[in-house]
């Protein structure tokens, strides 16, 4: 048993460890021609730095992405292994409709049933999406309705969600850990087809398909952490082709996995949201 805990230590060091950094121009203020650089940080918090808003269904747009997470175990063990406050991501296609990619393939669900199910739910959007491209996303989607999900590819993000972590330690130029990344994926990564999907891959699948690309990556590389970290102001693993703008979170509720006589929380994942409307 000793032996075991010894030989973990450096997986969940690297884990905590792993969190990409880039060199990004500070701020400049009035009369300051050089405001010099700094070393910016990937944020593990699925709040915004200026704090969460409150957003309603009525303030979705088709094309919008929705990040969740649910109270579930499997939840809990997709954010446990990849660090992060969201295990699943979804499209919201009009109508007061979801399109997502579960174990029973792709599915369409109405916007207050998945707020009942999920404990959270945040709203992400392409701001360079213009209407016919929001058309196009939201057309991709329901045509895939009924096709099943990509249970290979989920599971070999498992191991692949741990060995990435070298590629994101703090300090690594981001060409590097871009090459570094890709290099894993194409190694590791199995595409399954074009006709089955799990959840982040088939969200980036409908950008890339509508002509409105949200990564250079392959979809199948794409995991609901990496949507999370392609918005404004964060720093993505992988290469962003348009940063997502924070529309709100739709629900929140503080999540913990619930064992016999314990509750584990998820430290990093409580926003403070606002209780005004979107944008205030």
């Amino acid at each position: 048993m000793l032996r075991l805990r010894v030989c973990l230590l450096p997986v969940v060091a690297l884990l905590v460890a792993a969190c990409a950094t880039r060199i990004a121009d500070l701020p400049r203020s009035d009369g300051d021609v050089s405001a010099g650089k700094a070393i910016a940080f990937q944020r593990k918090s699925l709040a915004p730095t200026d704090s969460g808003r409150l957003a309603l269904a009525e303030d979705l747009q088709p094309g919008d992405i929705l990040l969740s997470a649910a109270p579930g175990v499997t939840s809990f063990g997709i954010r446990l292994l990849t660090t992060s406050p969201v295990s699943h991501a979804a499209l919201y296609v009009g109508d007061g409709e979801v399109a997502e990619a579960l174990g029973g393939g792709v599915r369409l669900r109405r916007i207050d049933a998945m707020l009942a199910e999920e404990s959270v739910v945040a709203a992400f959007r392409n701001p360079a999406l213009p209407e016919d491209g929001a058309r196009g996303v939201s057309r991709f989607a329901r045509d895939k309705v009924g096709k099943p999900y990509d249970y290979v590819g989920v599971m070999m993000h498992a191991p692949f969600a741990l060995q990435r972590r070298v590629c994101e330690l703090p300090g690594v130029p981001t060409f590097l850990r871009e090459t570094c990344l890709s290099t894993f994926a194409t190694l590791q990564l199995i595409h399954g087809g074009d006709d089955r999907f799990f959840c982040s891959q088939f969200v980036v699948e409908a950008y890339r398909a509508a002509g409105f690309p949200l990564t250079r990556a392959r979809p199948h590389w794409v995991s609901p952490e990496d949507i999370m970290h392609m918005r404004a102001g964060d720093v993505s693993s992988l290469p962003v082709e348009q940063p997502l703008m924070y529309v709100g979170h739709l629900k929140f509720a503080p999540l913990a996995l619930g064992l016999p006589g314990v509750s584990v929380p998820l430290p990093g994942s409580v926003p403070r949201v606002q209780t005004g409307p979107v944008g205030q």
